[in-house]
């Protein structure tokens, strides 16, 4: 058994942590770390951790095997610096503040969206979660861009209220948001440059990404959908993504039209392709707590220790 923390587990994604690793069978949990709720058990915070998890959160951390660090975005780097850890600690960041550049003083983050870079992280011990964002359009995009296909792509994309983060925002409370979209950082959002860094890898030329997010009313999921141009058969692009992803046990292409609820409460993500004329447009599913941030962390956490791929992610979708 080794033995786990979660700093910020009074978050949406370190509370989604403590509900996956309750049940894996090779970790055990240490310590929930929060300043703010130090002395609450998460479970007063999270109802739904009741009789899963009745530990108190602590200000007050011990030392582990594995430590995820679920903090808002730039602060992983100030609780590392305050926090001695051995170089032995396998560390997994949920924030983005490695994600681009990974080198920490002597540790070196490893990009971890295991469906490109998984031999990469095998053994390692620091890894930088993608983005939710980045990796529901990454996973549409990396199989065009390995044959270097992409030029122009034109991305919308839909999430959840969650994907806010649990502090309280003009936009997030449930008046403004029930009954309501809106789009928001326009074609500024803080995960371009983290899909351009990966996708432009792969593609023999840059890769020009014009992405436009929007606010869903609904509480968790993302849905994307990019446009690209290419002159090969609607078959032809569907078993390049087959190929590309058969040892993916997460994603998943579809010849039927998907939709949100094929990936709630799962660490999947399922893949739908469309072609009109030389316009193609592929859709992706991910849910942003789960893929997009805590069960891609696990996922992660498998294959850095060398456990099953799938080890306590096997969940089914909420279909209704």
């Amino acid at each position: 058994m080794k033995t786990v923390g979660i700093v910020g587990a009074n978050g949406y994604t370190g509370s989604e942590l403590v509900r996956l690793l309750a049940f894996h069978p090779n970790i055990e949990l240490s310590f929930l770390y929060s300043r703010s709720n130090s002395g609450t058990k998460i479970s007063d915070l999270y109802p739904d951790l009741a009789t899963v998890c009745e530990m108190d959160l602590t200000d007050n951390p011990s030392a582990v095997d594995i430590l995820f660090l679920c903090l808002p975005h730039k602060e992983s780097q100030n609780w590392l610096n305050q926090n001695a850890l051995t170089d032995e600690t396998l560390v997994i960041d949920l924030g983005n503040d490695f994600r681009l550049d990974g080198a920490f003083g002597n540790r070196n983050f490893i990009y971890g969206l295991p469906e490109i870079n998984k031999k990469n992280l095998w053994g390692v011990k620091s890894i930088a979660n993608p983005g939710c964002f980045a990796t529901a359009i990454q996973l549409a995009l990396l199989p065009l861009a390995e044959k270097g296909l992409l030029s122009d792509v034109y991305t919308t994309g839909i999430t959840g209220s969650t994907g806010a983060g649990q502090s309280l925002q003009a936009t997030t409370h449930f008046t403004w948001r029930n009954d309501n979209i809106s789009a928001y950082k326009t074609l500024s959002h803080q995960h371009v440059d983290e899909i351009l860094q990966q996708v432009n890898s792969f593609n023999n030329k840059d890769v020009s990404l014009n992405f436009v997010p929007w606010r869903g009313d609904f509480t968790r999921g993302i849905f994307t959908s990019s446009t690209v141009k290419s002159d090969l058969e609607l078959s032809d692009i569907e078993t390049l993504y087959r190929k590309f992803y058969e040892d993916a046990p997460f994603v998943k292409v579809s010849e039927k039209a998907i939709d949100l609820k094929q990936v709630i409460n799962t660490n999947r993500c399922v893949i739908h392709i469309e072609k009109n004329n030389n316009v193609v447009v592929i859709h992706s599913a991910i849910d942003n707590l789960l893929k997009g941030a805590s069960g891609q962390a696990v996922q992660n956490m498998n294959i850095a220790m060398g456990w099953e791929e799938n080890l306590g992610l096997d969940l089914k979708p909420i279909g209704f």
